[in-house]
């Protein structure tokens, strides 16, 4: 490793109109090598990164001291049109989200080809087989169909990669890679991640990697900064921090994420750690083994019985439509007191088949026998009555709360639609009373969702789902978009409320790690159908199938 930096960040503090967000803080990034930025949402990663492009939003946000100097130049001084020239041609950036990132109008050739002509010397057609080269080497299946397809009609990973072939187009020399692989499955993350890597060896490109998963950052990264609260807590050597962290916050980064290895009652939290109240109790194969008895030894609450979920495509007037089973002939029970949990890629069937228990979509095929009863034969009127019994908790929070409804009344609407309580201040009184049992006071009563962090608003969530005290709840990727130490915190409710209410859990999940740590039962899915099924510990240690060891091969174990 090369002892100039080709990137210094020097005393930099940034302000969003009086309040200051990041903290003097200064490091080093030097030619051809990896660094990781960790830390929770607001600890100032993604800040800092997008000033180096000067893309801090204009009238709100300003760098009020320090240096960001690129080859020994300061960023901080140029004219937006000077700034234009370096901005992807040799400081490119890969964003969280790619899909807010894609232009929705624009085919995916055409948006990497038109960097391509704003900053070489390409004819348009060279342009596009350049295009095409890059969809090659990001190792995107078909290019040239990838090349003129657009964003929504190609998968999460492979958008992801569109962003890659764009970022490295100019061949930059620094790329900023924000949260690249958080929405995605384990399997495709594992890709992305040795793409990079191996990108990153090819060109000698420098890599700036963000994150809020200290064991995905110890797969990538040659060096790591922490950071908290708009301040760098701890850097060095990635296998130095991993393994020998100092900073009691890095402690509780690596910590507060389920090990693979030992079942805890309670996750710790980074609050936990910093307050020195972290217990480490073990649930036991024997604790294990006494619950399972009880929870097994009555009859299912739920019965899927050869269920399937076919879907009919027509691609053109004349064309005989074409048949998808999303859900392929999936026979499995659930007993009372269970958490089961549903694992697999996307577009393995496992939300489908969420929503064919909850009748939201119905099944083509089969039976769902929820108490003795089959309730894909029941009435619309049997149907809205059934909805009291088995509730969801969604994957986004924020989309499914009404912007416009104070949160209490959103808590207390299912409520008044099942007619639970007597009158409107029982009902309020109920919801202040759930609100404190998911963390939250009676103060956030009267509050709208934006003025809730994505933790709070997915305790906001979990709140209207138990105001109807279900039996049944479907979790559908519930804790995926949220920073670990927040996951940890909805977890250890979900388990608590589980124990307190007597809730029955279907998990959907593809972080596995997360969905081992929660579940008695595990369902492995693939291609619509069920892969394995079995105790969610065995399987974990022992896996009969090739994709489920693949899935769990793909976990990042940490150094």
């Amino acid at each position: 490793m090369q002892k100039n930096p080709i990137l210094n960040i020097k005393d930099l503090t940034i302000a969003f109109g009086k309040n200051e967000v990041i903290h003097n803080i200064s490091y080093e990034l030097f030619e051809n090598e990896i660094l990781g930025i960790v830390g929770e949402s607001g600890s100032g990663k993604s800040v800092s990164s997008l000033a180096i492009l000067g893309l801090l939003p204009k009238n709100i946000s300003k760098i009020t001291s320090g240096q960001i100097l690129f080859n020994n130049e300061d960023l901080t001084t140029l004219s937006s049109k000077a700034l234009q020239q370096i901005r992807g041609k040799k400081i490119a950036m890969i964003f969280q989200e790619p899909m807010s990132s894609l232009n929705p109008s624009m085919t995916c050739g055409k948006q990497v080809q038109e960097i391509l002509l704003q900053h070489t010397n390409l004819s348009k057609q060279e342009a596009k087989a350049e295009t095409i080269t890059l969809f090659e080497k990001v190792k995107l299946p078909n290019p040239s169909r990838v090349y003129n397809a657009y964003p929504h009609e190609i998968s999460g990973g492979q958008k992801q990669r569109v962003m890659i072939a764009m970022a490295i187009s100019c061949k930059p020399d620094v790329l900023i890679a924000d949260e690249p692989t958080t929405a995605l499955d384990v399997t495709v993350q594992k890709e992305i991640i040795k793409l990079l890597k191996d990108l990153q060896i090819e060109t000698k490109m420098s890599v700036i990697f963000i994150t809020h998963d200290l064991s995905l950052i110890s797969e990538i990264a040659d060096r790591v900064l922490v950071m908290y609260k708009g301040d760098i807590v701890e850097q060095g050597n990635a296998h130095t921090i991993f393994h020998n962290p100092q900073h009691t916050y890095t402690k509780a980064l690596i910590n507060a994420r389920p090990s693979l290895d030992t079942r805890l009652k309670v996750l710790p939290t980074i609050k936990d750690y910093l307050d020195g109240t972290t217990k480490h109790t073990i649930i036991t194969t024997e604790d294990r083994k006494q619950k399972h008895e009880i929870i097994y030894g009555k009859p299912p609450l739920l019965e899927v019985v050869n269920v399937e979920k076919e879907y009919f495509s027509k691609s053109g007037w004349f064309s005989k439509p074409s048949t998808f089973k999303a859900v392929n002939d999936v026979s499995f029970k659930l007993y009372e007191g269970e958490t089961l949990g549903l694992v697999g890629e996307s577009g393995c069937g496992k939300s489908t088949l969420g929503n064919a228990i909850l009748q939201l979509d119905k099944a083509t095929a089969g039976q769902i026998l929820y108490k003795g009863t089959d309730i894909t034969k029941l009435s619309n009127k049997a149907i809205k009555t059934l909805r009291k019994e088995i509730q969801i908790i969604f994957q986004d929070p924020y989309s499914s709360l009404n912007p416009r409804i104070p949160v209490g009344e959103a808590i207390m609407e299912p409520m008044q639609v099942h007619k639970l309580y007597n009158s409107n201040k029982e009902r309020k009184a109920k919801v202040i009373d759930i609100l404190e049992r998911v963390g939250l006071s009676e103060d956030y009563f009267n509050r709208y969702p934006h003025e809730f962090s994505g933790g709070q608003r997915q305790r906001i969530g979990i709140a209207r789902t138990i105001a109807l005290q279900p039996k049944l709840i479907v979790c559908d990727e519930s804790v995926s978009a949220l920073d670990i130490s927040v996951q940890a915190q909805v977890l250890n409710l979900l388990n608590e409320l589980k124990e307190s209410f007597g809730f029955t859990y279907i998990f959907i999940s593809h972080d596995l790690a997360v969905v081992k740590y929660m579940s008695d039962q595990l369902l492995v899915m693939n291609q619509g159908k069920i892969e394995e099924l079995g105790d969610a510990d065995t399987i974990y240690s022992t896996p009969n199938s090739a994709y489920t060891k693949k899935l769990i091969k793909a976990i990042p174990k940490g150094l």
